[in-house]
């Protein structure tokens, strides 16, 4: 059994110390472009055998290298993929390969490099200061710009606009610094996204034309030209990007790579993504619940059942949320257990699996003749995966010290979300063979207590009542297992 807490952002390093232009050049700092530097970086940890996409599971033989190559080569990039593929993920771990900290000309709005300012009020200070022009460092994970594509996005949005209280102070309408800059030029020298691109408008698209080719913004009708230095990235759903909603054709022609994205091909990775994702230790007050593996590969084969089953609508995918979200209830389940029973050490048992299916079913869209069978499907998958699991763990397992306890002395053991591990154990007595059944769940690492005990217990019995060696009755939550 493992638990795994959120991964911890690095601190930050302390800046350089320079804070003029004359200090810099004094430092030997070098201007590299923003594609520059990320291929030069990405370069040095693909030398070392370093990370370099933190967090990103699954992708390491199929896209990854295409993403590489593609900003090898400079290229701007569209991701196209199904929903809860990662993309947003994945485009957001690209800071990383940003350098840790850059310079920036204090107070610009669009970020100007101290040794080629752009706009024209950095400029103005350029010739006035020379040497002593001002300088501000600027942390990586400042230079990151998002907007979700929704149809009410606007030009000005984007790239900008007349600001009218410039205008209302006095300045004339010609004058550049009356312009009020977007999202885009205000993430200059950094990482521009747009997410689900095709829902962006066509003519708000048409925007972005001279900003992936010409490298530059116009504004209203002004003669203004700023070489923007950045990489731009777009997400987008295939379904969307055909039907929907579209990307024009002359901004498709303009990203450098097309990159498609897929759900994990194998159960060890939608356990990575699960572990890594969800909440295995989840608290509330001074309560911790635990989820053992079992149950986790339980939940990541019931997402893999959901997603290739034929009653489900292939089009809308299944997203990965929907195994992060089954953890996390089934978690909270025990959580709820252990305040309401008050349990000491609560442990999520099978029992807790059942909850998932109702709070799963709005997350998947379902073939229009499996009207009315949404429930009925979910939980013949869910009975499915607890099978395979069973079978993987304790198919070749002695059970018969277990088994015996039905067969020769007639129990009767009634479990559900209510009852507590001691009271369980109680029902069933002394088993022999219970501590080879942990072993073979990999809950031999020193957890013995009684929740523990009862987790594996129940998994045991739900097992043996799958592969119809025991049968079971469900009354209003609660089940009973008997021969």
């Amino acid at each position: 059994m493992r638990a795994l807490t959120p991964r911890e952002p690095a601190p930050r390093a302390t800046p350089p110390q320079a804070s003029t232009l004359g200090e810099l050049r004094a430092d030997d700092h070098v201007h590299r472009t923003v594609k520059e530097e990320i291929r030069e970086n990405l370069l040095g940890r693909l030398r070392s055998g370093d990370e370099r996409f933190p967090g990103i599971v699954g992708f390491e033989e199929t896209v990854l290298p295409h993403l590489e190559r593609g900003l090898l080569a400079g290229h701007d990039l569209v991701l196209l993929g199904e929903r809860g593929q990662g993309k947003t993920r994945l485009i957001r771990t690209l800071l990383e390969l940003l350098d840790e900290w850059t310079p920036i000309v204090a107070g610009c709005e669009i970020n100007d490099h101290p040794y080629a300012p752009v706009c024209v009020p950095c400029g103005r200070l350029y010739e006035e200061l020379g040497d002593d022009l001002p300088v501000r460092w600027k942390h990586r994970d400042d230079r990151y710009g998002e907007k979700l594509a929704t149809p009410d996005t606007s030009v000005g949005d984007l790239i900008g606009d007349i600001d009218p209280i410039k205008v209302a102070e006095g300045r004339p309408l010609g004058d550049p610094e009356t312009v009020h800059y977007g999202l885009v030029p205000r993430t200059n020298r950094g990482i521009f996204s747009v997410n689900e691109l095709p829902d962006l408008a066509e003519r708000i698209q048409v925007a972005l034309l001279n900003v992936l080719e010409e490298r530059d913004i116009q504004v209203r009708g002004y003669a203004l030209r700023l070489p923007l230095d950045l990489l731009l990235v777009a997400s987008a759903n295939p379904e969307d990007y055909t039907n929907r909603g579209r990307i024009i054709t002359p901004l498709k022609d303009r990203f450098g790579a097309e990159i498609r994205t897929h759900y994990p091909l194998t159960l060890e990775d939608e356990l990575a993504l699960v572990r890594q994702e969800a909440a295995l230790r989840w608290s509330t007050g001074s309560l911790t619940a635990a989820l053992p593996d079992h149950l986790l590969e339980v939940i990541s084969r019931f997402t893999q059942l959901v997603r290739e089953s034929p009653s489900v609508d292939v089009r809308s995918g299944v997203s990965a949320r929907f195994a992060i979200a089954g953890a996390e209830t089934v978690v909270a389940s025990a959580v709820r257990r252990a305040a309401l029973t008050s349990e000491e050490n609560p442990v999520a048992r099978v029992c807790d699996l059942r909850p998932v299916v109702r709070t799963l079913q709005g997350k998947v869209e379902f073939e229009v003749s499996e009207e009315g069978r949404e429930e009925e499907v979910l939980e013949h998958l869910l009975r499915r995966a607890t099978a395979e699991t069973f079978r993987r763990h304790l198919g070749g397992a002695d059970l018969s010290g277990l088994l015996d306890r039905f067969e020769e002395e007639g129990a009767t053991v009634e479990t559900g979300e209510l009852v507590p591990a001691r009271d369980l154990l109680g029902q069933v007595g002394p088993v022999t063979g219970l501590a080879q059944i942990m072993s073979r769940l990999g809950m031999d690492g020193g957890e013995e207590s009684p929740e523990h005990g009862a987790a594996a217990l129940e998994f045991a019995l739900e097992g043996l009542y799958l592969t119809r060696r025991l049968s079971k009755d469900t009354v209003f939550g609660k089940a009973v297992y008997r021969t």
